[in-house]
């Protein structure tokens, strides 16, 4: 019998103790361990998944300093043996990749603006604007998401070579922000704009404004969720064109990086594989520093698009 209390006592001691220590019970800590390894089992489990994601990118950056024998040993290593610069030096010397750059970073950045104005004023106007054939219209558009960009190219091409605008930027600027490409960017803000509550535009209404004080005080302001999801959607397209500068483009202090890319070969036509890895790298900073700046904005405008309407 005493043993038994001297057993109690002892367990009660110990509760006693855990308890002043931590603030919480045995039990409470032992859920506690739990919730901690509950919450670190998905992050592991992501970390896993992503391996196949971020290791090619990783590899791409590691290479880019390797020499090309060792880019093409048998046994391919992760992190280079001799560490060296001269791919990116390759990269200025053997054509005018500072002039590609830019020629990338001013269009994309021209057709991304453009794009979100259009855009905007296009999806507030299906959405708030009730006029005949409206939804019929809007429909009409949406044939644009199916219809694949080399469907229309030769007709774009002899459009283009009409007016006198091939090997000039004109066609990579106006036809992304006017033509097909924008299709996706004015369903995001016509979808955005029909989950605005009407009352907003009542009380603008209220204080004197018109349809388009409206738009620009109210519904465009508060549209930047969805506008920054269009800006990184329309960014990386435009970025990312290849077919469309091949059509367009002849001269290389005309060409987009894209099409840049393709131009570093040896005298046998063959891929200069570190040079490619060193300029492919420079390309990818821009992308990753839009997405990072906007990637908070980027998913509440995904969130914020459903399918209302």
């Amino acid at each position: 019998m005493r043993t038994d209390v001297l057993d109690t006592a002892q367990e009660l001691d110990t509760r006693t103790v855990v308890t002043g220590r931590t603030g919480l019970s045995a039990e409470g800590l032992t859920a506690r361990r739990r919730r901690k390894w509950a919450s670190v089992g998905p992050v592991a489990l992501m970390a896993v998944l992503s391996i196949p994601f971020v290791f090619p990118t990783l590899w791409m950056v590691t290479s880019s300093f390797k020499p090309i024998g060792e880019i093409l040993q048998k046994v391919p290593t992760l992190w280079p043996a001799n560490p060296t610069v001269e791919a990116y030096g390759e990269v200025f010397r053997l054509q005018p990749f500072a002039q590609q750059y830019w020629n990338s970073l001013y269009i994309a950045a021209l057709v991304t603006i453009g794009t979100m104005l259009v855009a905007a004023m296009a999806g507030y106007a299906f959405a708030r604007i009730r006029f005949p054939g409206a939804n019929a219209l809007f429909l009409l558009v949406l044939v644009g998401l199916l219809v694949p960009s080399e469907v229309t190219i030769v007709p774009l091409f002899r459009f283009v070579n009409g007016l006198g605008l091939i090997n000039t930027h004109w066609p990579l600027i106006v036809i992304p922000i006017f033509g097909a490409p924008a299709v996706l960017a004015v369903f995001i803000m016509r979808q955005f704009f029909l989950g605005l509550p009407t009352e907003l535009e009542e009380a603008g209404r209220m204080d004197g404004l018109g349809r388009w004080g409206i738009f620009w005080r109210i519904a465009f302001p508060l549209s930047r969720p969805a506008l920054a999801a269009v800006a990184i959607f329309t960014f990386l397209k435009s970025w990312n064109l290849y077919l469309e500068p091949i059509v367009y483009l002849s001269s290389k202090d005309m060409f987009t990086l894209p099409q840049a890319l393709t131009q570093y070969v040896d005298a046998y036509g063959g891929p200069m594989w570190n040079v490619q890895l060193a300029a492919t790298t420079l390309t990818v900073v821009p992308v990753l520093l839009v997405f990072l700046f906007a990637q908070k904005q980027f998913v509440q405008g995904l969130a914020h698009t459903g399918l209302k309407g």
